[in-house]
């Protein structure tokens, strides 16, 4: 037996057994919590949903922090995730509740307001995305994703798991982008999970002999009472084929981020990332909508043509025609022009376009970068909107902000790391908008507050440094990256350490501030 298939099936093996004692486990966990009363899991306007703050992905907070807080924010807390070296997954709040994975699979939950513990889940493989919350048969329950390409549902006052499911059964296939939990009152399946699928091949088709490539991303229906399938659309509608001597194609499309939802016109879009082989098809690069109900593709737009990459074209002698590497990382926000739904989305070549829902067609695009056709990410894990402008964080350091409407730059605030972190540099994480504010984490691991008119920085923490934590877990703050400041009234919470692709400062951190 090989030595993959032997890994394969202990993951496997792993996947079934760890969740099941975790379940069995749980009650214990739950009594010996540091919070003296359960979670009250009662919405408001104070609550962050999903990983964009509701199904539109604007990770705008309208009810949060403003300039007038910033004199007297401070941080309040701290909380350590033991053994931790990148808090990749955002956090989630509604009520008093707080829920939160990170790369060891621990998913916490904890008290907003004062980081005692409610209970702990262990999944077998990391947790990146943010979970979502939804109410099946009266019982509220939390939902999220694995490295392992599983689904867990959890009752949310106790942790218990309620079920769970593999979505995807390529070797490579991982979770990254938030499920949305979504409501459709007098369906025959009322409340829904949309969950993407994105893959780990662009790394493995570096190993000696690998047959490239046979992953495709998909984006799934399921059904959140009892984790069933309704549907599944692949990104990539071929089904990969041998395609020369160790090669397969087409392939890639992976959906790295959260679904953006329409309830009203009934429709779901995605974003994709790039092809790993050829031949490339028109769903990598590309920005899709589908039908809610049926995951029928109703429209593609592809941002960039026949880009295939994986790590292999960074070697010496790669194709010429490898790359650019130019990703939809993040996903498309759902956005209101006077008065029109408008979808705004961020590639990585650093171009963002405005497009009709209707059909996909682009109203306007801006470059916030001179060369749009260069490798390396400008625009990663995602931008915010507050119905006026549109802000982007970029991977060659600072922040813009466009104009919503025509997509008119109208400013650029660039930002370097001090020369102690030089090697740091980068906006990569995804920004949050509220009030009069722009919320911004860097490689540096300095967490900014700018201006939301001027783009002049206002407020910096540096969170690369050591924090005495509410659970006396030794906790060291690092790179802020694929997760993102989260705003939950007043409440800021700020996830801090990651490693990412560019050996970013490693930190197992939870920050909460306030005024």
């Amino acid at each position: 037996m090989s030595a993959r298939i032997r890994a394969t099936l202990f993951r496997a093996f792993f996947r079934v057994l760890l969740p099941l004692l975790c379940a069995l486990l749980t009650p214990l966990g739950a009594l010996a919590a540091a919070c003296s009363a359960p979670p009250d899991l009662n919405p408001s306007a104070d609550d962050w949903s999903g990983w964009g703050n509701g199904l539109s992905n604007t990770r705008h907070a309208p009810e949060g922090l403003s300039g007038a807080d910033l004199p007297n924010l401070q941080l309040r807390w701290a909380y350590g995730f033991e053994d931790a070296q990148s808090v990749v997954g955002q956090p989630v709040v509604q009520g008093s509740l707080l829920v939160i994975g990170v790369d060891t699979g621990k998913v916490q939950a904890l008290d907003a307001n004062s980081g005692c513990e409610y209970w702990s889940f262990q999944a077998p493989d990391g947790v990146r995305t943010a979970p979502a919350l939804g109410q099946v048969d009266g019982e509220w329950r939390v939902f999220f994703g694995d490295r392992g390409a599983v689904v867990y549902a959890l009752e949310a006052l106790s942790g218990q798991l309620r079920w769970q499911r593999e979505v995807d059964a390529h070797p490579s296939a991982i979770l990254t982008g938030s499920p949305q939990f979504i409501a459709l009152p007098g369906s025959a399946t009322p409340e829904r999970l949309l969950v993407p699928v994105s893959s780990g091949e662009e790394g493995a088709a570096a190993a000696p002999n690998y047959a490239c490539c046979s992953f495709r991303g998909s984006v799934l229906s399921l059904d959140a009472a009892n984790g069933e399938l309704l549907w599944q659309t692949y990104t990539i509608a071929q089904t990969p084929e041998p395609t020369g001597e160790g090669s397969i194609g087409p392939s890639g499309g992976a959906i790295w981020s959260a679904p953006t939802v329409d309830l009203a016109n009934g429709r779901v879009y995605v974003a994709t990332g790039d092809a790993y082989s050829k031949p490339v098809t028109i769903g990598t690069d590309a920005l899709m909508g589908l039908d809610l109900d049926t995951g029928r593709i109703l429209w593609i737009n592809q941002g960039t043509a026949d880009d295939y990459w994986t790590v292999t074209c960074m070697r010496p002698g790669a194709a010429e025609d490898c790359g650019p590497d130019q990703d939809y990382g993040s996903p498309a926000q759902l956005v209101d022009i006077a008065g029109t739904p408008t979808l705004v989305a961020g590639q990585k070549s650093g171009m963002v376009r405005a497009f009709t829902p209707q059909g996909g067609s682009i109203l306007w695009q801006r470059p916030l970068v001179e060369d749009t056709t260069q490798f390396g990410g400008k625009i990663i894990w995602g931008g915010a909107s507050d119905g006026e402008r549109a802000y982007f964080g970029l991977g060659t350091g600072g922040v813009a902000a466009v104009n919503l409407s025509d997509g008119a730059l109208l400013w650029f605030t660039p930002m370097s790391p001090s020369q102690e972190r030089a090697t740091h540099p980068g906006q990569d994480g995804p920004l949050t908008v509220s009030g009069d504010l722009v919320f911004s984490g860097g490689w540096d691991g300095i967490l900014r507050a700018l201006d939301a008119t001027s783009g002049a920085v206002r407020w910096e923490y540096d969170t690369a440094v050591n924090f005495d934590t509410v659970n006396d877990v030794a906790a060291q703050g690092g790179s802020l990256g694929a997760a993102g400041p989260v705003m939950a009234g007043r409440r800021l919470f700020v996830p801090s350490g990651y490693i990412g692709v560019k050996n970013g400062m490693k930190g197992n951190a939870l920050l909460m501030f306030a005024p």
